[in-house]
């Protein structure tokens, strides 16, 4: 598996210490574990957990500015937990409103000793952020309309950015984006051994 994460970090141009591979492969197979209980993905194979979850992840990291980071929807901790593996001086919050998936993250922050997260059990729109973060991320979940309602709570008066990782660029819901926001860009990701689009859609308030 080691040299399997090597090969894709290598073709991404990534650069990690080996105690973050090891972080990144320790938690693979968490979710390989335990997911035959708490079915927390539906990809099975570890090596496609590897390129479909942690590599689809992390390709985002550069793109991301600031330290203060929400991952709502995290689900089992994506792409929250390898973020924070791969960016340890930044800070992320895992909101998650499905009980097992909240219980599975605080193992994986006690297993991994990852102190930069924080999993938290809530509804998005009742979640109240103190302060507001520099950045709302999402990744599979609703539609950037949906994303926009429920979280404009969550990010900094205009300086927070919400970061929407996508598969096909939704251009149709980018030209219906609510008052008050707009597209600060959009990146084509290059995720090793997927042959699928993947896109990171930035938008900010005004």
């Amino acid at each position: 598996m080691l040299n399997k994460l090597e090969s894709l970090l290598t073709k991404s141009g990534i650069e990690l210490s080996l105690k973050q591979k090891q972080q990144l492969i320790a938690y693979v197979d968490m979710l390989n574990k335990w997911n035959k209980a708490y079915n927390l993905t539906s990809v099975r194979d570890p090596e496609q957990i590897l390129v479909r979850h942690i590599m689809d992840s992390i390709v985002v990291n550069s793109s991301l500015n600031g330290t203060r980071f929400i991952d709502v929807g995290t689900g089992p901790g994506l792409p929250g937990i390898p973020l924070a593996i791969v960016r340890p001086d930044s800070h992320f919050t895992l909101l998650d409103s499905l009980g097992k998936r909240v219980r599975f993250l605080r193992q994986v922050q006690h297993e991994l000793g990852l102190t930069n997260i924080e999993p938290v059990q809530s509804r998005v729109e009742e979640f109240i952020p103190e302060p507001p973060f520099d950045g709302v991320i999402s990744r599979a979940f609703a539609s950037l309309q949906d994303m926009l309602s429920w979280c404009s709570h969550l990010p900094k008066p205009q300086e927070g950015r919400f970061y929407a990782l996508k598969g096909a660029l939704p251009e149709e819901e980018l030209a219906q984006l609510p008052a008050g926001i707009t597209l600060d860009t959009f990146i084509a990701l290059q995720v090793p051994e997927l042959d699928e689009q993947r896109h990171l859609v930035i938008l900010k308030s005004n």
